[in-house]
């Protein structure tokens, strides 16, 4: 790959037909999960006037995350990964269309809120594991980087337009409206993924159960590579996450209504989306370790400078760059995930990884919703910012392996170089 390439590589696309199935599927149902991510805290902030209790929505979804990615893992490690995503696909769909339903009411009910998004989390927690094992084996090794930023692109351009529509819909149509745009937008994911070939593990799978979770857990002692790129982001995610207090910001301190939460929702994603345009670079980078900490570093400076302003556009802009740094470290990560997890485990260790980008923010929505409860929302962003970078600075020291990690030293543990064909 040519040292000079800034734009992000359409490899992947052009060479696998397979991967740029699912890529266009997914794309489609981000673009529809992200009206919800936005709908849900806001109805909530509405029907109670609490950043508490939207930090709760995010506490909520915990334990349904855990469950669903470990056992997801361990599912997508024994069985047709093809199937099981038609299943995650279907399954969300219908939470969607419960939301919708609740909303219809002239009364909706606060628990469905709760429930059903808790729900889908853990739908959400064995979809994204078993789609992860599956990007591997679509494309040869040498475009792991590249599909991954791709992927990566996908997922902010959901963040970008999803959340600034998502803040329209609800204040022209209401919040009914996005609930069943979000479930419409699911058929065509199933298509893109009924479309692939039938994806079994490598070998015919492993037998699903606790002893194939323990085996993935187990994989994972004395490696701090892997264990590194897991710190990193629960430090980023619990200390620096702000999101639970965008209703609260949006509405009393910058003294907007809904676009204005939409906005400030929609900020990280717009950063992190010209972040993954120019990711061309990402292939030529070998220290990848130091790579995820320094944009964590920024992520975590970004987002204490963030809880300093009290200018909007100034906010949104800080937003905007803490949301580039975290894709370049989501790049990386999942890099690195790929390059060190040997295929049979990979679903398994991907759950995992799962696990934590999944909940890592959830517990950073109760983090600062029951700091702000206990001062201001000001004080707990500030904090979470600088507490995140605290936290760099520890990981540098205590796990020096994975910050001193060359990707071009990495034993080849990937599926056949071409990838799948289709």
């Amino acid at each position: 790959m040519a040292r000079g390439r800034l734009l992000v590589d359409l490899g992947p696309l052009r060479q696998s037909k397979p991967f740029r199935r699912l890529w266009g599927g997914y794309l489609v149902t981000t673009l529809g999960s992200q009206l919800t991510v936005v709908a849900i805290p806001y109805q909530v902030f509405r029907l109670t006037h609490s950043s508490l209790d939207v930090g709760l929505v995010g506490l909520a979804q915990i334990l349904p995350v855990l469950c669903g990615s470990l056992f997801g893992g361990s599912i997508a490690d024994a069985v047709d990964r093809r199937r099981l995503l038609i299943i995650t696909q279907v399954s969300l769909a219908a939470c969607s269309v419960g939301l919708a339903l609740n909303s219809s009411t002239g009364h909706p009910a606060l628990w469905p809120l709760y429930g059903l998004s808790a729900l889908a989390a853990g739908v959400a927690s064995v979809d994204n594991p078993t789609r992860n094992a599956v990007l591997a084996n679509l494309v040869g090794r040498p475009m792991f980087a590249s599909a991954n930023a791709l992927w990566q692109l996908l997922f902010q351009v959901g963040q970008v337009a999803g959340p600034a529509i998502a803040g329209l819909l609800l204040a022209q149509f209401g919040m009914a409206s996005v609930y069943w745009i979000d479930a419409g937008t699911f058929a065509v994911s199933v298509l893109a993924v009924a479309s692939l070939p039938a994806l079994r593990p490598v070998g015919g799978g492993t037998r699903f159960g606790l002893r194939s979770i323990a085996e993935g857990l187990r994989y994972l002692k004395g490696r701090p590579v892997l264990q590194g790129t897991f710190v990193i982001d629960l430090n980023a995610m619990v200390l620096g996450m702000p999101r639970a207090l965008f209703p609260a910001i949006g509405l009393t301190r910058f003294h907007g209504g809904a676009a204005t939460v939409g906005l400030l929702y929609a900020a990280p994603g717009a950063g992190a989306l010209v972040g993954a345009l120019f990711t061309g670079w990402v292939v030529a980078v070998r220290k990848q370790g130091r790579a995820v900490l320094l944009a964590v570093g920024v992520w975590g400076a970004a987002i204490a400078a963030f809880g300093l302003v009290g200018w909007l556009a100034a906010a949104l802009a800080l937003l905007a760059v803490a949301g580039a740094a975290d894709v370049v470290s989501a790049v990386f990560r999942g890099t690195i995930l790929q390059l060190e997890a040997p295929e049979s485990l990979r679903g398994r260790l991907s759950s995992i990884h799962t696990a934590v980008v999944t909940g890592g923010p959830r517990l950073g929505d109760f983090e600062a919703g029951a700091v702000a409860a206990a001062s201001t929302p000001q004080i707990s962003v500030v904090s979470g910012g600088l507490g995140c970078l605290v936290g760099v600075g520890i990981v540098t020291w205590l796990m020096p392996r994975f910050a001193r990690y060359d990707a071009s030293r990495a034993e080849d543990r990937g599926p056949p170089p071409g990838g799948v064909k289709g």
